[in-house]
């Protein structure tokens, strides 16, 4: 990713958990979010969360006895997040780096958990390629994308057609419901799993 992308993110870390998706300070978008999630991961799962933001999610997963490494281009994303895991008194870890090529060790995760990243990289394939390589054996993908009104973003069966590239399974659950997004939503948002 760029500096250009770095310092945009970093101008949106001080704002970034308004949205009620991003901070999950609503306790019914909250508990959405778990539900989803929680019971698709291993019991004691090792996460890399890609593109953490300010670390939402991976105190979440923490506080559920998983153990997270969430990983952000932007330094300030970062600085949020480990203030985030201190405040909830979880041992998630954070670094800076391109979730493209993330500091995680190939073949040390039992998850990788992206959300609303994929869409922003020129290569999702290449991305996905690199991403499949740091799972170890029955590893699995949780990725939450999107295509936004304004265009941007990845269909559905268009990112069920990329991780299938590398993997063999890719389902998809629409994430239609208000209680993700704290109201309702008129474009695609959805959730691709990928455990083999």
């Amino acid at each position: 990713m760029s500096e250009d992308a770095r310092r945009f993110w970093d101008e949106q870390a001080a704002t970034f958990d308004e949205a009620a998706d991003h901070g999950l300070r609503d306790p019914g978008v909250r508990r959405a979010w778990s539900d989803l999630l929680l019971p698709l991961l291993p019991s004691g799962a090792v996460v890399a969360d890609l593109g953490c933001g300010t670390g939402t999610l991976s105190v979440l997963l923490a506080e559920a006895g998983h153990d997270v490494h969430g990983v952000d281009l932007s330094p300030r994303m970062v600085e949020a997040a480990r203030a985030k895991a201190d405040a909830a008194g979880v041992p998630a870890r954070f670094s800076v780096g391109d979730a493209a090529d993330p500091p995680v060790e190939p073949g040390s995760v039992d998850v990788v958990l992206a959300r609303h990243v994929l869409w922003a990289f020129e290569d999702p394939a290449d991305v996905l390629g690199a991403w499949t390589r740091l799972l170890r054996p029955g590893g699995r993908f949780l990725l939450v994308e999107g295509r936004w009104s304004t265009g941007a973003g990845l269909r559905a069966a268009e990112l069920a057609d990329l991780v299938r590239r590398h993997r063999g399974e890719a389902a998809v659950t629409r994430l239609t419901a208000p209680a993700y997004w704290g109201g309702p939503v008129e474009d695609e948002r959805y959730l691709v799993v990928s455990r083999r």
